[in-house]
């Protein structure tokens, strides 16, 4: 018994007619540039593309463009934040830096400070021991030196006196050491200094002795106390200068302290 094909509506199409069909929806992919769903309508028979309206296309096209436009947005604002981000660090790391240097200007500034301190305290304690100062503060000459008479062994004062009362203070002129501290003979109790230049000087007739001999002493501080001890006629200081420890080497007194800056 032979079989015939079927014909009718329910006809399947045929390979050429299906192949026509891939054809057609290649053709509209590359007019269209979409790519179009499995479930897009067929392409008709006629040959002519289907509309957009037909395919759906166009609401595929719009929710592409949608989802750029939300990635783009999302990028920008990540970028933005990224921008932020190193433009605080940027900011962050220059105040740091600046407020490093601010430090290190303030400490040099400290430090040079401290210096300029440390060598005007230096400077003013080399000027303090370096100075000269009267040996009674506030008194006066009341017997001149090379003054002649018989009190002097001599014929001559060797020295000059200052008027103090006893119990005065007397001072070391300058910074020295001290070479004799005790009683003298007839200048009674004295004290006599070496001085940095080489010069000496002598305190007579003094009540009490504040020093003792190899200690250093320095302008202006105590040695004694003034009184009447030894060839003496009544209290006061006998106060000489010399160019070496003994009598006999005297100079003028009043020279010396004034070539150091004492007024007299």
């Amino acid at each position: 018994m032979a079989f015939t094909r079927a014909t009718g509506k329910h006809r399947r199409p045929g390979r050429m007619a299906r192949s026509g069909a891939n054809i057609a929806g290649i053709a509209t992919l590359a007019t269209t540039g979409v790519v179009a769903t499995l479930a897009s309508p067929a392409v008709a028979a006629s040959g002519e593309a289907p509309s957009v309206e037909t395919t759906g296309l166009n609401q595929a096209i719009v929710i592409g463009d949608t989802m750029t436009e939300t990635i783009d947005a999302q990028a920008q604002t990540q970028q933005h934040m990224a921008d932020e981000a190193a433009a605080k660090a940027k900011a962050e790391a220059e105040a740091k830096k600046q407020a490093e240097a601010e430090k290190r200007r303030a400490e040099a500034q400290a430090k040079a400070e401290r210096e300029a301190q440390e060598r005007a305290a230096r400077e003013a304690e080399r000027k303090r021991l370096m100075a000269y100062v009267a040996p009674v503060e506030g008194s006066y000459v009341s017997t001149q030196y090379k003054a002649s008479g018989g009190n002097w062994s001599s014929g001559s004062h060797t020295g000059i006196d200052f008027h103090a009362a006893s119990g005065t203070t007397v001072r070391s002129v300058a910074s020295g050491t001290v070479v004799e501290a005790g009683w003298g003979g007839a200048y009674g109790n004295n004290v006599v200094i070496k001085h940095a230049d080489g010069t000496y000087t002598q305190y007579g007739h003094l009540s009490s002795v504040s020093v003792s001999a190899g200690q250093t002493v320095t302008p202006g501080q105590q040695i004694g106390l003034s009184g009447s001890t030894g060839n003496s006629t009544g209290p006061h200081l006998h106060f000489e200068a010399r160019t070496g420890a003994t009598y006999g080497s005297d100079i003028d007194p009043i020279a010396y302290l004034r070539s150091h800056g004492v007024n007299i």
